[in-house]
């Protein structure tokens, strides 16, 4: 079930180049020997300004909320559909299991309070990197 607080409450996401960044710094950085820290885009958006900034993107029609999707459920059955898109697009050829983690995104999506991580600590040491999470 999908709660409305996850879709009207605050989030973050965090870019994979940020992440693989940020790992490259705290590898070489003396600043980070022995440290944990978090990797985030550094901003904070709302799930439902996000679907609409991510389908103006696409050209496609954004949704608005529905309770009680599970993602794993409802994309069980689109890996030709995934397959037809790589071939439209000339992508690299993947199957969808590669690039969606559905239940992630059901588990943070099902999440009933806002849940929030700091860079605070990272920029403290030296790493001011960021992303702008709907670019």
């Amino acid at each position: 079930m999908r709660p409305r607080a996850a879709f009207e409450g605050y989030n973050e996401a965090s870019d994979a180049d940020l992440i693989a960044e940020h790992q490259i710094w705290a590898s070489v950085s003396l600043h980070a020997k022995n440290e944990a820290f978090n990797c985030t885009n550094a901003d904070v958006f709302k799930s439902k300004h996000l679907w609409k900034v991510l389908g103006e993107q696409f050209g496609v029609e954004c949704a608005e909320f529905e309770e009680g999707v599970i993602l794993q459920e409802m994309m069980k059955n689109k890996g030709p559909v995934w397959d037809e898109i790589v071939k439209e697009n000339k992508l690299y050829p993947t199957k969808l299991e590669e690039v969606g983690g559905w239940w992630l995104a059901d588990t943070v999506f099902n999440l009933k309070e806002t849940v929030l991580t700091s860079m605070n600590k990272s920029k403290e040491h030296g790493f001011l990197g960021f992303r702008n999470s709907t670019t």
